[in-house]
């Protein structure tokens, strides 16, 4: 027995040490982090096969949270078990985690017209950066006249609601016009395999309780909030329940978080844009992006308390999701009503990032002529020539700084 443990122990060690060098090399975004895992244990280390790989990608695209971070969570599971997926996830998330507590530590000494110029640099960076995001997500998930009218009823339903449900009331509108639109478009039901096929040993048991926890905390944190009025909760609930409701991950997650801190409150919408834009210059996944906004928001808790909250607040929805899915995966995407409601999301999804590009990002970074100009060319830089984002944050940054002093 205590050889086994030691072997088990072995294996989570090797898990955080591959996580941890990919946390600290993985630039680009989550289509960027799936081709590192992929070359990293599929190639490499064939940890699993490629058709295992693609199975898991796909579970992972299909459910709310990052999907980068939820796929590098299974495979550390199925390497280790539940202290491989830990190892895993902790390896993956905590280098951009600390850098983005660190660049909310030294924010506030950016005065003056050069820190002023960076912040800026950095709001330009967000309009690139989401441009891109809408642009891609539009293309990919809204390729026929059916899929472009739900994103743009999702844009009209916006325009109009005012309530704090707006996100959730039209990701629900997008899944049932996608019931409705979108049959033609279900994917063709998967191979008979199971996902434990794979190696990923998780039972019904285990994944119904994680099912139990997500939506215990989902409609219960909201309860105890309104009970206790500690602020912490409140800032736990508002984290976890974005990253609950995040169809698509990455940059899909920004109307939500705006909504939840900078609409009530908790954080500017200057420090909001200032730190999505360094978000894009860090390894590892986007949702670390919460760090930043826990360690800056006003009222307790802050820095440490609130970065820490918040991590685990967005992530922690999105892994148990991943738990309660792997035993039943296969069958539920093979069912064609899943598929078209799912297609239906992701329509609706567009249209709430397009949303997001225009009302914070680009009315509170485009001030000027020359501010158009840099946000366009970090565009093309992005979508044309592919330059890798830390350049093009660089690139914005500069201009910033360059526009700053000789204003």
């Amino acid at each position: 027995m205590s050889t086994q443990r030691q072997s088990r122990a072995g294996r989570a060690f090797e898990v955080l040490t591959v996580f941890l060098k990919l946390g600290m090399t993985s630039f680009g975004g989550p289509i960027a982090h799936i081709g590192y895992f992929r070359r990293e244990f599929v190639e490499r280390r064939r940890w699993l096969d490629d058709k295992a790989f693609t199975d898991l990608v796909g579970l992972c695209q299909f459910l709310p949270g990052p999907a980068s971070s939820q796929t590098g969570f299974a495979i550390g599971w199925l390497r280790a078990g539940w202290a491989g997926g830990l190892a895993a996830w902790c390896g993956f998330t905590l280098p951009s985690m600390f850098l983005m507590i660190a660049f909310a530590a030294i924010a506030p000494d950016l005065g003056g017209p050069v820190g002023g110029g960076i912040i800026h640099g950095l709001k330009l960076v967000a309009v690139a950066v989401v441009a891109q995001a809408v642009w891609d997500m539009a293309r990919r998930l809204c390729p026929d006249r059916r899929r472009a009218a739900i994103a743009l009823a999702a844009i009209a339903l916006l325009s109009v609601l005012s309530t704090d449900f707006a996100q959730l009331i039209v990701i629900g509108v997008g899944a049932l016009l996608g019931l409705a639109l979108c049959r033609a478009d279900a994917a063709e039901p998967p191979r008979a395999e199971t996902a434990n096929s794979a190696g990923f040993h998780v039972s019904r048991k285990l994944g119904l309780a994680a099912l139990i926890v997500f939506c215990a905390l989902l409609f219960g944190l909201p309860a105890l909030g309104a009970t206790v009025g500690a602020q912490g909760v409140r800032l736990f609930e508002a984290f976890y329940r974005s990253g609950a409701l995040v169809f698509g991950g990455g940059h899909v997650v920004l109307p939500l978080l705006q909504r939840e801190t900078v609409a009530t409150g908790w954080v500017t919408p200057t420090n909001f844009l200032a730190g999505y834009g360094a978000a894009q210059a860090v390894p590892g996944p986007l949702f670390t992006f919460a760090a930043f906004l826990g360690w800056t928001m006003a009222g307790p808790p802050r820095h440490w308390g609130g970065a820490l909250l918040a991590t685990a607040g967005i992530f922690l929805p999105g892994l148990l999701l991943v738990i309660a899915a792997l035993p039943w995966w296969q069958a539920l995407r093979a069912r064609p009503a899943m598929a078209s409601a799912l297609a239906g999301v992701n329509a609706a999804v567009v249209g709430l990032l397009a949303c997001a590009l225009y009302s914070p990002v680009w009315t509170s970074a485009v001030l000027s002529q020359a501010d158009f100009a840099i946000a366009c060319v970090g565009f093309i830089l992005l979508t044309r020539w592919r330059v890798p984002p830390l350049a093009v944050v660089a690139f914005c940054v500069a201009c910033g700084m360059a526009e700053s002093v000789l204003r």
